[in-house]
């Protein structure tokens, strides 16, 4: 076990280095000029030579690369260039939105997808079975950010149960709770549809298995292998699934987010992105890459504490 930790420390720390590389030469491609947005058409070529020099834009692309490197080590993510003020400061203030709603619409997305896609595998080629794939199809066609205008449409603006969008802050948690309750929604039903279909998938292929047999000879009920037997069997893919949302709902909620004007990392992205804010743009994306290989890492793990058998190897 400790060498299978070693390889995947291993391994993740080269997609690290390699997605720096790639993050920061993408970001250096991008045409646009930081100092020319930033002072305007008008300014002079001696004042964009000094704010060049000021954000260290003249110097060479690869002592570039390595100051931003080891200031991410030393936990110095740069200063924005638009704000003037450390970029950590900004991804601190922005995480306790995207990462609060990312765990909501994932737990939401869980508690929606285990029991549809356990009766679907129950009831399976039953009335009950289509209804629930025909849902979940539709649940994958429809586009979030749709469904989010949607939401806003018929609870902000018809019933005015909640506000449109903003949010207050968690000094008072169940206004906070109340804002993420849309952009959590629109986020986790396509994401419960795709999971309760891998889940309906994989416990019909573990109930094929002998031993479900050998259980259903011994008197178990069908729900009854399925809850003992069947279900932790079949969670292998399902966890893959489950961690490949997490980092979708982490990385991927820039529509929602603008959508219900969230302040939180994907915005903030958006935001870098138009005004040319790269240091931004470049250390938030690296920020989001490692939380993803990080959930990939630990859903290894997870993987060797449900299935005994890969323990053993």
């Amino acid at each position: 076990m400790v060498r299978y930790l070693i390889l995947r420390a291993s391994s993740l720390g080269l997609s690290l280095v390699a997605a720096s590389v790639v993050i920061f030469a993408l970001i250096e491609v991008v045409p646009g000029d930081p100092a020319t947005y930033m002072m305007g058409l008008n300014a002079t070529e001696e004042n964009l030579a000094a704010l060049r020099a000021e954000l260290g834009l003249d110097a060479p692309m690869h002592l570039r690369y390595l100051d931003w490197v080891g200031g991410m080590l030393r936990g110095d993510f740069g200063m924005s260039y638009t704000y003037r003020v450390p970029v950590a400061e900004l991804v601190l203030d922005r995480i306790w939105v995207s990462l609060p709603l990312a765990i909501y619409a994932l737990t939401l997305s869980t508690l929606i997808a285990f029991p549809i896609g356990i009766l679907a595998a129950a009831r399976r080629g039953t009335i009950t079975d289509h209804g629930i794939m025909g849902a979940t199809q539709l649940g994958i066609a429809v586009p979030n950010f749709w469904f989010a205008m949607l939401l806003v449409l018929v609870f902000a603006v018809h019933l005015r149960w909640v506000s449109a969008g903003g949010f207050p802050g968690w000094s008072d948690p169940v206004a906070a709770i109340t804002a993420l309750t849309l952009p959590a929604v629109a986020l986790a039903l396509p994401q419960a549809s795709i999971l309760a279909r891998v889940m309906r998938s994989a416990l019909l292929d573990t109930l094929d298995r002998d031993y479900i047999r050998t259980a259903r000879a011994k008197g178990l009920s069908r729900p009854q292998a399925i809850r003992r037997h069947a279900l932790r069997n079949a969670m292998i893919p399902v966890l893959t699934i489950i961690g490949l949302q997490f980092s979708f709902l982490i990385a991927g909620a820039i529509i929602i987010e603008n959508v219900f004007f969230l302040p939180g990392l994907g915005r903030l992205i958006f935001q870098g992105i138009t005004q040319r804010d790269l240091i931004v743009v470049e250390s938030v994306t690296m920020l989001l890459v490692f939380a993803v290989i990080m959930v990939t890492f630990l859903v290894d793990l997870a993987y060797a504490l449900i299935d005994p058998r890969l323990r053993q190897r």
